[in-house]
């Protein structure tokens, strides 16, 4: 495996901006696990967390369950986001837990370089190390193949 170009690390700490959960749409990707994990917090059954909660999107002609969004004082705004943070941050999908450590994100410098245009917590907070970086990367909560 090639030497990423991020080898001496990154730094990132969440800001709680709500600048990744708010603004242009996007798609909150989620595993069945997740939906269930989440249905159980907001006290529903899994019918009618999907119901209330999800949507279904197609990538890669597959069928996937997302998060809806919703009109908001930024744009779009998820679901979970109550306007100080996600309500649900610690049982947030996996999609949410590895920002910005995702495959495209960490993929080049002048990716992530963008992404920190947008996102006040990369470059800031402690280093995280190259290896956790990738192994991150590989398993982002994001459709299609790994690092």
């Amino acid at each position: 495996m090639a030497t990423p170009w991020y080898q001496d690390g990154l730094r990132f700490a969440c800001q709680r901006s709500g600048v990744c959960c708010t603004g242009e749409p996007g798609l909150v990707w989620l595993a069945e696990d997740e939906a269930e994990q989440l249905a159980g917090r907001l006290g529903l059954d899994g019918p009618a967390f999907r119901r209330r909660y999800t949507l279904t999107a197609w990538k890669d002609g597959v069928a996937r369950l997302v998060l809806r969004d919703r009109p908001g004082k930024r744009g779009h705004e998820c679901m979970l986001w109550d306007g100080q943070g996600c309500s649900l941050y610690q049982d947030r999908p996996r999609q949410c837990r590895t920002w910005p450590f995702w495959r495209r994100l960490v993929a080049s410098p002048q990716a992530w370089a963008e992404a920190a245009l947008e996102c006040p917590g990369i470059g800031q907070g402690p280093l995280h190390a190259a290896h956790t970086i990738t192994t991150i990367a590989a398993d982002d909560g994001l459709p299609g193949k790994g690092v």
